[in-house]
């Protein structure tokens, strides 16, 4: 164990894919975070009115802190914005505002996809704490059962990031049919706001390949050492 093969050839090169996708989100968000919409649509503003378009009037939207936490939360039934999203008029700002406002949307029309992956997130929450604690002690002390449990809930956690990527892909999709189809920004303005929502789709994706890295990882070492 203290020489590990499959960490540096899986692994380690699917963390350098996923910091460089960061890079270039934070690379496109920056860039663009100082570009500003020609009609001086804030990032709440176009969430608001990508909603009322859709007939999703019952969402509220509210600032949350931090950088780039921007989120949708079913539960409550609110967008919240970053501080550099809600009050921001900048091209980043609006285009993940809309993306946020696609997931509202998604729920509001029970888009099956995200339907699905409401379903299995009390699993995948309870299972995600215990995935890697049972199967490294399974590992060291040669317990196949708690192997096969560490792996089934680590591939259940796998199954949760494959639903997520349609979901995320499906609400930018969203965010840029409402962004051309409105007159929220000018179309050249809709062009540079597609390649903040495409950068930050790369992430899901490294994030995917990532834990296909560590399961693969794990059950190689769990084959030899049985």
């Amino acid at each position: 164990m203290l020489y590990d093969p499959y960490y540096v050839i899986l692994v380690l090169p699917a963390i350098l894919l996923a910091m460089i996708a960061q890079s270039a989100v934070r690379s496109a968000y920056n860039k663009y975070a100082q570009v500003h919409s020609r009609r001086a649509i804030t990032g709440a503003e176009a969430a608001r009115r990508i909603l009322d378009a859709n007939g999703v009037y019952d969402v509220r939207i509210e600032p949350i802190g931090g950088h780039l936490t921007d989120h949708y939360d079913p539960r409550e039934n609110v967008i919240r914005l970053s501080e550099g999203v809600y009050g921001s008029t900048s091209l980043s700002a609006v285009g993940i505002a809309a993306h946020e406002a696609g997931h509202a949307v998604q729920y509001a029309e029970g888009y099956g996809p995200v339907r699905l992956r409401s379903a299995i997130i009390p699993i995948t929450q309870f299972g995600s704490s215990l995935t890697v604690p049972l199967i490294l002690i399974g590992i060291l002390l040669s317990i196949p059962i708690l192997i096969d449990i560490g792996l089934a809930f680590f591939a259940l956690a796998i199954v949760f990031q494959l639903i997520t990527l349609p979901v995320e892909f499906n609400a930018s999709q969203r965010a840029i049919r409402a962004l051309e189809s409105s007159v929220l920004l000018e179309y050249e303005e809709v062009d540079m706001a597609k390649k903040v929502l495409r950068a930050a789709a790369m992430t899901y994706l490294a994030a995917l390949a990532v834990s296909l890295a560590q399961f693969t990882r794990f059950l190689m070492l769990s084959r030899r050492r049985r």
